[in-house]
């Protein structure tokens, strides 16, 4: 008898919890962006700098960040809801640690990359933007290594990274 009790109340009591779970308290999970935007296109980043291959560098993490954001459809510019536009403003190398070799006086051993993207959003067919200029910042460290080229292009992508990160956040949740 006390076992039939207590089957009864485990049974009631998971039902209970299944009601309460798939009921929810009201809230939404998902994305932060503009309801009526479903697609996003990405037009040719502009490079300002002497930078190598730093706007094709952006353009690919743009896409990279949209994609795995998820909140927008990445499209092509003829079918998008809105295009972003952006424009590569800086990049900033600076040193940030000497050599600990006594012969390499001045030798920077470590180095950063700050990079500065300039960016609006317009819907295809209106003349005002939907995201006024707005910047977004990027940054990255790297070592002087065998080949000081590799390693700042490499950091020059880290950088692009980074600010695409901080640019499709701004997009996405600038409501």
């Amino acid at each position: 008898m006390l076992r039939e009790i207590f089957l009864k109340t485990l049974r009631l009591s998971t039902l209970l919890l299944l009601a309460m779970h798939f009921a929810g308290c009201g809230y939404r999970i998902g994305n932060m962006g503009h309801p009526q935007l479903k697609s996003v296109a990405i037009a040719p980043v502009v490079n300002d700098t002497l930078a190598y291959n730093a706007s094709a560098n952006m353009r690919k993490q743009l896409a990279e960040r949209f994609q795995v954001d998820g909140t927008m459809k990445l499209t092509g510019m003829k079918q998008a809801d809105c295009i972003v536009y952006a424009r590569i403003t800086d990049v900033k190398l600076s040193e940030m640690e000497a050599s600990t070799r006594a012969e390499d006086d001045f030798l920077p051993n470590q180095w950063s990359v700050e990079l500065s993207v300039e960016f609006s959003v317009l819907i295809p067919g209106q003349t005002k933007p939907l995201i006024d200029k707005r910047k977004a910042k990027g940054r990255a460290e790297f070592m002087s290594g065998p080949d000081i080229e590799i390693s700042r292009n490499y950091a020059i992508q880290q950088a692009c990274f980074s600010a695409a990160k901080d640019l499709v956040s701004q997009v996405t949740e600038a409501w």
